[in-house]
């Protein structure tokens, strides 16, 4: 454990703070809106990132919830304990891992100064690299196309008591360092090390606990993700139709119903997500770029970029220049 991290993840925040001089709940406005209490990515993660780390705080019942992102929740030091659903209890000691789809309901009861809870922030796509490294046939593999397809209809967590798997507390505490830190390339590398992750959970499956998949409809989704991952620069609804022997309508709905978006939406996502990765990764011109991912229409790419983004690609790219300085 480097003793630089621990202190920095030691220290009390701002809301702690508070907490202790005697604010009796949560600062809701730091994470979610007005209405239900959804945690955001837009408040929490940076603007075009796929996976942050954020300390959970501590001293204070944080009250129920959902996400609108894939939650892991690492026990860095101590213990805390987690309600899901209203009944399910779940508690983490030093080392253990908690996955959370993004429709588990959840609560945390208060932890103490010495408990400390990492919370990873991530979006679903960041999963596609430790999705293509986890091997076929695995129910693990299945919980992580539930991550990577949003659906409600699955199991809501994964809890994999790792206080005891050397190398996976090792992983997690890598990809700890190199987000607090800021490492150059950290995307990639972390998004490898998660794949890494991953085949050590499915080689310790005696100590994961997870709820039942249906695994037909599962296998169809993972083939579907895995053509798109395999195949964006040039991916057609028709030519997956003919590898899954459906019609194009069925297909259309099935994707649409056990992902929460059409292909098309699937696809998109993927050529942009990779768009950003090259354009903070390589200097390859923006034109090849659009080429390379695989639009045809430039024009198109600028105006989807920018719905998404809320900036030019070229402007992406100053901007996480100026942040890597």
């Amino acid at each position: 454990m480097d003793a630089g991290l621990k202190e920095i993840l030691s220290q009390v925040t701002e809301e702690e703070r508070a907490i202790l001089e005697g604010n009796t709940q949560i600062q809701k406005e730091l994470y979610s809106g007005a209405g239900d209490f959804v945690a955001d990515s837009k408040r929490l993660l940076r603007q075009g990132k796929l996976i942050d780390v954020r300390k959970h705080t501590r001293f204070i019942y944080f009250p129920r919830h959902r996400h609108n992102y894939v939650e892991m929740v690492y026990m860095y030091q101590g213990k805390t304990t987690h309600i899901l659903e209203g009944k399910e209890q779940v508690v983490l000691g030093q080392g253990d891992l908690l996955f959370l789809n993004q429709n588990v309901v959840h609560e945390i009861l208060p932890a103490s100064e010495e408990d400390i809870g990492i919370n990873f922030l991530v979006q679903p796509e960041f999963f596609d690299t430790a999705f293509r490294m986890v091997e076929d046939e695995s129910l693990l593999r299945d919980f992580l196309v539930n991550i990577l397809t949003r659906s409600s209809d699955t199991s809501i967590y994964l809890y994999f008591q790792a206080r005891d798997v050397l190398p996976v507390q090792h992983l997690l505490e890598n990809m700890i360092w190199s987000l607090v830190y800021r490492q150059e390339y950290r995307r990639n590398i972390n998004q490898i090390t998660m794949g890494l992750l991953f085949m050590h959970l499915v080689n310790s499956s005696s100590k994961i606990l997870f709820g039942n998949q249906n695994q037909f409809d599962q296998e169809r989704v993972a083939r579907t993700l895995a053509y798109i991952e395999s195949h964006y620069p040039r991916a057609a609804l028709e030519e997956l139709c003919q590898e899954l022997h459906q019609s194009p309508s069925q297909l259309s709905k099935f994707i649409k119903k056990h992902t929460g978006h059409t292909f098309k939406q699937l696809l998109q996502t993927k050529r942009l997500n990779q768009a950003v990765f090259l354009l903070t990764t390589t200097e390859l011109s923006v034109s090849d770029i659009i080429a390379a991912v695989g639009y045809d229409n430039t024009s198109y790419f600028y105006r989807v970029f920018q719905e998404r983004f809320h900036m030019t690609p070229g402007e992406y790219r100053r901007k996480e220049k100026i942040l890597k300085i």
